[in-house]
């Protein structure tokens, strides 16, 4: 079963920037087909294709769409048969609905849709949608996930607008807003194949959690110095919950994941974590983690237990990612203290 990855978006958005890295240092060492479909008239961007070695099948016949699915079946399993490749790429006309695509793809019997992005160009987004909106909602309520290009050409309150009409069309997708000059090929492809949420982070903190609190039920409270749990020092947290049996962490703790655009610097971060120690109207936090864009270029990492944090300069992500979990979480505050 071959693997095919679509890349819809309007003209200009960056689907062949895109197309182009992660040939340079996404697919590394596999055989790609690119089948692109420029809406009648010759694909412009074949030649930077062709001098990488890729093989290409233009359609110019007009868009993927309903009244071509049974031509573009049989296109794509020719594809199959002829080259064999370990994937295809797909990159649709412009004005093409990216359902349709999909829809096409999987009639064919020997390939499987294991990407479906939409790239959006952040700056045009109100304007599309306005002037295009049948075409543009399609490709953005059918994708997986959303590339923002030119996030670096707006300001932060744009930016949120943008993210909250996006949110509003398609809930379920994972939004990626980091410049692609910061991240790699294979960041991306990783991200588009195995999306990680905020709320994934939170989850993989209480199983860590839930790992300490049987490591304190069992081991007679001894921990080794793996466990990030935060229980070392502040015992009398967890306390509270240890019964005869044992609890799962998910029965007990709250869990909090935002993704954010907001961009800190490590002082701000630093205060943020403080005030966990200072105040507990935001809960009883046991645990924080997070990766968010530095307002001075970089980006930010920081892990924080009661009473000790680390905040530290590290490699991009996808988009900001910050989770919280702790019993009595105020998810409202929270999202007030990180300015989210």
């Amino acid at each position: 079963m071959t693997e095919v990855d679509i890349f819809s978006g309007f003209l200009g958005a960056g689907k062949t920037t895109l197309i182009k890295k992660l040939i340079a240092d996404g697919y590394n060492g596999q055989k790609l087909v690119i089948i692109e479909n420029e809406f009648g008239q010759i694909g412009i961007d074949s030649g930077f294709l062709k001098d990488s070695g890729i093989q290409i099948t233009e359609m110019n016949s007009g868009c993927i769409c309903c009244s071509l699915v049974g031509d573009f079946r049989t296109a794509l399993s020719e594809v199959i048969s002829t080259y064999a490749p370990d994937r295809i790429v797909i990159e649709p006309s412009g004005v093409g609905k990216l359902s349709d695509v999909v829809a096409a793809v999987n009639q064919c019997d020997y390939a499987h849709v294991r990407g479906t992005v939409a790239v959006v160009d952040a700056t045009k987004l109100k304007i599309y949608l306005r002037n295009f909106k049948e075409f543009y909602e399609n490709q953005i309520e059918s994708a997986g996930t959303i590339i923002l290009s030119r996030t670096e050409a707006i300001k932060q309150d744009k930016l949120d607008e943008a993210i909250e009409l996006i949110k509003g069309i398609n809930k379920h997708a994972q939004i990626i807003t980091t410049p692609l000059e910061q991240l790699s090929g294979k960041q991306i492809i990783d991200a588009i194949e195995n999306p990680q949420f905020a709320e994934d982070m939170a989850k993989e903190l209480l199983k860590e959690q839930d790992h300490c609190d049987f490591e304190h039920q069992h081991h007679n409270h001894e921990h080794s110095e793996g466990c990030t749990c935060g229980c070392h020092d502040h015992d009398h947290h967890h306390e509270e919950h240890h019964d005869h049996h044992h609890h799962h962490a998910d029965e007990v703790f709250d869990s909090v994941g935002f993704e954010t655009t907001h961009k800190y610097t490590k002082d701000s971060v630093e205060t943020i974590l403080n005030a966990f120690d200072e105040d507990e109207k935001f809960g009883v936090i046991l645990r924080a983690k997070g990766i968010v864009a530095s307002e001075k270029g970089g980006w930010i990492h920081f892990d924080y237990v009661p009473g000790e944090s680390s905040v530290r300069s590290g490699v991009a992500d996808v988009t900001g990612k910050i989770c919280v979990i702790g019993t009595k979480v105020n998810k409202e505050m929270l999202a007030k203290l990180f300015e989210i």
